[in-house]
C-alpha cells in the first residue's frame, strides 16, 4: 500500500470516527444525565455521573406508568408493521413485474402519494364515520395505510431478482401464495429489514395519531405516556433522561436484531451475479 492509499484510507477512518462521535455524544450525555440526582444534576449539568443508579429507571417506570403505554405501542407497532410489510410486497410484486396494467402509471401514484400533505381533516371524518375513533384496531388500520416508502424498496428490489424464478415455480406447480411466503420473501430479507425498521420507527414515535384518534387514555402509546410524563417533572432532568431513554429502548433493541440484514442489504448490490 503506497503512501497516497494509506492517507485516503486514514482519511475515510477519520470522516467515520467522527461521525461516530457525532451520534454518540448526544446519546452519552443522555445516558450521563440519567445516572445523575437531581441535585448533582442541578450543581453539575455536563458533569460527568458519579456512581450507576439504575434505580433511577425503576422510579421513571414506575412514576411514568410506562407499563400500561407500552403494550398499547408494542401492539400498535407489531401488528401494523407486520400488516404494512405484508401488503407492500403483495402490491409490490406484480407491479414491480407488470403482471397488472398501468404498473407504471400506479407507481406513480405511489411515488406522488409521498410528497402530499397528510390530509388530517378528511381522514378525521372518514375515521368517524366508519366508527373508528378511539378504536385501537381502527387506529392499527389507519398506521397500516403508511406503506409507501416500503411498498417503493419492495419494487426496486423485485426488479433485480431474475424473472426465471417466478416461470420455474409456475412450472413446478408453486401457487401464487407459496411463492411470496416461500421463495421471494426469503430473497428480500434485506430490504424487508430495512422496511421493518422504517415502519416500526414511524409508528413507534407517532404522537400526533393518537392525539387526534386516541381520547380514551388507556389506548396511548408511549410517546403520549412520556408527554405527560415531562409536563409532570418537567424540571427532573435526570428522571425524564431515563424516559426517553426507556422510550427508546425497543427500537435500539429492534436495530440489533436486524442490522446484519441491514449490512447485507446495503452489500446486496455491490456485486452483480
Amino acid at each position: 500500500m503506497n503512501r497516497e492509499s494509506r492517507w485516503l484510507l486514514s482519511t475515510r477512518y477519520l470522516i467515520v470516527l467522527a461521525v461516530l462521535i457525532i451520534y454518540l455524544i448526544p446519546l452519552f450525555y443522555l445516558f450521563n444525565v440519567s445516572m445523575k440526582t437531581q441535585i448533582e444534576h442541578l450543581k453539575s449539568p455536563v458533569g460527568l455521573f458519579e456512581q450507576f443508579r439504575f434505580s433511577n429507571f425503576s422510579t421513571a417506570w414506575k412514576q411514568g406508568d410506562f407499563s400500561k403505554y407500552i403494550w398499547n405501542s408494542l401492539l400498535y407497532t407489531v401488528v401494523s408493521t407486520l400488516l404494512s410489510i405484508l401488503l407492500s410486497l403483495f402490491a409490490a410484486f406484480p407491479i414491480a413485474r407488470r403482471y397488472v396494467k398501468f404498473s407504471n402509471l400506479i407507481y406513480l401514484f405511489f411515488t406522488m402519494s409521498l410528497f402530499l400533505p397528510n390530509p388530517l381533516v378528511p381522514q378525521f371524518w372518514l375515521v368517524n364515520e366508519l366508527g373508528m375513533y378511539n378504536e385501537q384496531w381502527g387506529y392499527i388500520l389507519l398506521r397500516t395505510g403508511g406503506t409507501g416508502i416500503a411498498f417503493l424498496m419492495f419494487v426496486g428490489y423485485i426488479k433485480s431478482v431474475s424473472r426465471e424464478l417466478d416461470e420455474a415455480a409456475a412450472i413446478d406447480g408453486c401457487g401464487y401464495l407459496r411463492y411470496i411466503f416461500q421463495i421471494l420473501i426469503p430473497l428480500v430479507k434485506p430490504v424487508m429489514a430495512t422496511g421493518v425498521m422504517l415502519t416500526a420507527i414511524g409508528v413507534w414515535n407517532d404522537i400526533i395519531g393518537p392525539t387526534i384518534y386516541l381520547s380514551d387514555n388507556d389506548y396511548q402509546p408511549i410517546t403520549r405516556g412520556l408527554f405527560a410524563f415531562y409536563g409532570q417533572y418537567l424540571n427532573n432532568w435526570p428522571l425524564l433522561g431515563c424516559g426517553i431513554i426507556i422510550v427508546a429502548g425497543p427500537l435500539i433493541v429492534l436495530y440489533v436484531f436486524i442490522q446484519r440484514f441491514l449490512v447485507s442489504g446495503a452489500l446486496a448490490g455491490s456485486v452483480k451475479i
